[in-house]
């Protein structure tokens, strides 16, 4: 099958002596069993592939099942296929020692790759930040294209055609506002947008930090590390007032980094990632933080009454 084009082989003549149930069995997605070594990753794929729990689960459960979701490929120009949506499955069925995997090819442009393949990760339990920021950006490009080559997006007189930003907030989790926040989180430099993927800095400074030049988000960078704290909201604000001046250098980012903030005078962080697999998993990601405080506080309970039995017994 590599380097040929999928063709099903059917005419409009056969189907007319098609019973009707043969007819919506040929609709159906057919699924073809494709060499691994044949797949390549989507470029660019901005979503991660995590070797936790859930990856050796999935394993498992193809190991004493099979594939039971078929992933989407892409035939490419040079026979090839490219992953759509898929990525943790073919690498699940990799770690399982397989050698093909169920697979439906769909016929796609580019863009239209780029927009499915997003919207299929954004269904994932756990996103990082940089992941959505990644991923968004390269929905709303890949639609500014196609809204460059249509001429007619929707039924709708022009005046009610939806923009692209608009487009963008179809189908996805977030608000458009929101959406736009997190396209702003690919202006930060590496080291900022890893700080946001680990809760050390807020949403609302990572999106003013976005605005500040590459050198003082390195000055930010380092602030954080030596001082141990992270800029609150009104901290980036201020400094994307002084950035604007042209005055933001390194003792100015030390002044205002160095400063005490009520709300970080005691500061404990927690991966989400590390403290995953003691969290139940019908508890919300908005709610892990309330359990893990309600979890602490059963564990020093637990601790008084063994010591006030402790005591007892001397």
């Amino acid at each position: 099958m590599n380097g040929q084009p999928i063709d099903l082989g059917m005419t409009g003549y056969d189907e007319l002596f098609m019973t009707g149930k043969e007819r919506q069995e040929i609709k159906l997605p057919k699924i073809y069993d494709i060499p691994l070594k044949d797949i390549d990753d989507f470029p660019d794929h901005p979503f991660q592939v995590r070797l936790d729990d859930d990856m050796q689960q999935l394993v498992e459960s193809i190991k004493e099942r099979g594939l039971i979701t078929p992933i989407i490929l892409r035939q490419k120009e040079d026979g090839r296929y490219e992953i759509v949506s898929g990525h943790r499955r073919k690498k699940a069925c990799e770690i399982a020692g397989m050698d093909t995997i169920k697979a439906e090819i769909r016929e796609m442009s580019r863009d239209e790759a780029i927009i499915m393949m997003v919207e299929s990760n954004l269904q994932r339990s756990v996103i990082l930040p940089s992941e959505k920021a990644l991923a968004y950006k390269m929905r709303l490009e890949a639609i500014k294209r196609q809204q460059g080559e249509r001429t007619d997006l929707t039924s709708a007189p022009v005046e009610q055609k939806l923009s692209s930003r608009e487009r963008l907030a179809e189908n996805s989790p977030d608000s458009h506002a929101q959406i736009q926040r997190f396209i702003r989180l690919t202006e930060l430099i590496p080291e900022l947008l890893e700080k946001v993927d680990e809760g050390r800095i807020a949403m609302r400074p990572a999106v003013e930090l976005s605005y500040l030049r590459k050198e003082e988000q390195a000055g930010i960078a380092e602030a954080m590390e030596y001082y141990d704290t992270s800029p609150s909201h009104a901290q980036a604000i201020q400094m994307r007032a002084i950035s604007k001046d042209g005055k933001l250098g390194p003792n100015a980012i030390d002044i205002i980094m160095s400063e005490e903030k009520p709300n970080q005078k005691a500061h404990i962080s927690i991966r989400y990632e590390d403290a995953k697999k003691y969290i139940p998993s019908d508890i919300p990601i908005k709610k892990a933080g309330d359990y893990v405080i309600k979890a602490l506080q059963y564990y020093h309970n637990h601790l008084e009454k063994a010591k006030e039995m402790e005591d007892w017994e001397r």
